[in-house]
């Protein structure tokens, strides 16, 4: 692209610092900037023409991980690790109420529940066994007890007649999310720039000579919030995770309220607008969807229909309306990867699909490196 004179000076000019991604974490970062150096000139690239990635692909899950997931997490981490990830989660969460305001990102607490297949005997019983313990440990997090049994209210077919709800988890609507979090960067000065992929950068002295598809620029500093796709810009361990979803038409009379984990967290759904939004199924071919390319599969959409039709909706009519898929940022480790990569490079990702509940976090976390 050649880039005219008035182009090149009101946007690619005097930059100090440029945001590669405006998802949760690009414009969190990018609106804490702008709170440490009102002065500043601070640009935001994005390579979809919506924020692309797991941001707006995502379920709208305000999660902290399910009883399994806990049990899980302690059989690999000690105590303090498992109960400062999720101390970040529930901190995340309350930053981003905090920040844009319950009733403008759609936030409802029906709470969450995981729901455990009939097959699934060893596992249930073992989070059953455990949910004092894990109280016991979580308590000082939430400041009460979150899990307790709850009967199959929503009569679900070929599952265990308990769930394990945690009362305090909540759904929010992903879409106003991110529109509050664009109004807001736009407002305080910053500019967005869609449909520009980020190729590379040098390190120049006490600049940043940045590659894209469309032009080149330089920046005082950058930052990089790009999750799922950042192995393709820092060299570090995160591998893309492709999760494929689907949500149905209106269904009259809907009776299901809540978010959903089903089959360890492998498949997760919630209402939505009188729809059912199911997403899930990696387990299924877990080489084949640790991809950067979005796309959906016939394996894993017949499974999430299938499992509509015999578990979720057994004797309800419905039609699927629309099929999508995001792309999460995973690692050996839960932990987020937020750290100073040279003199003027930053990045925050590898969120391991909590995005939503600590992406406010990270990105903050990621603007305060400079």
């Amino acid at each position: 692209m050649d880039l005219s004179y008035w182009e090149y000076k009101t946007w690619l000019s005097h930059i100090d610092f440029t945001v590669v991604g405006s998802g949760i974490v690009g414009l969190t970062s990018a609106l804490r900037l702008r709170e440490r150096f009102p002065e500043a000139k601070i640009l935001v690239l994005e390579k979809g023409t919506l924020p692309q990635g797991a941001s707006t692909k995502n379920a709208g899950f305000a999660c902290f991980g399910s009883i399994s997931e806990i049990l899980a997490d302690l059989s690999q981490h000690s105590e303090e690790e498992v109960l400062d990830l999720v101390q970040m989660r529930w901190d995340g969460i309350q930053v981003l109420r905090s920040n844009l305001g319950d009733s403008l990102i759609d936030l409802r607490n029906y709470g969450g529940h995981e729901v455990f297949l009939e097959s699934q005997n060893e596992l249930y019983e073992r989070c059953l066994a455990n949910i004092d313990k894990v109280n016991d440990l979580l308590e000082p997090v939430f400041r009460q007890r979150p899990f307790a049994e709850q009967t199959n209210v929503f009569k679900f077919e070929k599952v265990k007649q308990n769930y394990i709800t945690n009362s305090l988890e909540a759904q929010l609507d992903t879409g106003k999310l991110m529109q509050q979090l664009l109004r807001r960067t736009r407002e305080a000065g910053i500019s967005i720039l869609n449909s520009v992929a980020v190729g590379g950068f040098e390190e120049t002295g006490s600049k940043v000579a940045i590659k894209t598809d469309q032009f080149e620029l330089e920046t005082q500093n950058l930052l990089i919030a790009t999750n799922g796709f950042a192995s393709q810009l820092v060299q570090a361990d995160i591998r893309p995770a492709r999760a494929q979803v689907l949500i149905t038409k209106p269904i009259g009379k809907l009776h299901i309220k809540g978010t959903f984990h089903l089959d360890e967290g492998y498949y997760y759904f919630r209402n939505i607008d009188q729809r059912i939004l199911l997403g899930g199924g990696r387990n299924l071919d877990f080489e084949g969807e640790e991809t950067m390319d979005f796309g959906k599969t016939k394996l894993i959409q017949n499974q999430l229909e299938t499992m509509l039709h015999e578990i979720i909706l057994p004797g309800v009519p419905f039609a699927v309306e629309r099929r999508w898929s995001g792309i999460m940022g995973t690692g050996p480790q839960k932990r987020p990867v937020i750290k100073q990569l040279s003199d003027h490079v930053y990045c925050g990702v590898r969120l391991g699909g909590m995005g939503v509940a600590i992406g406010s976090l990270v990105g903050k976390a990621l603007a305060d490196l400079v």
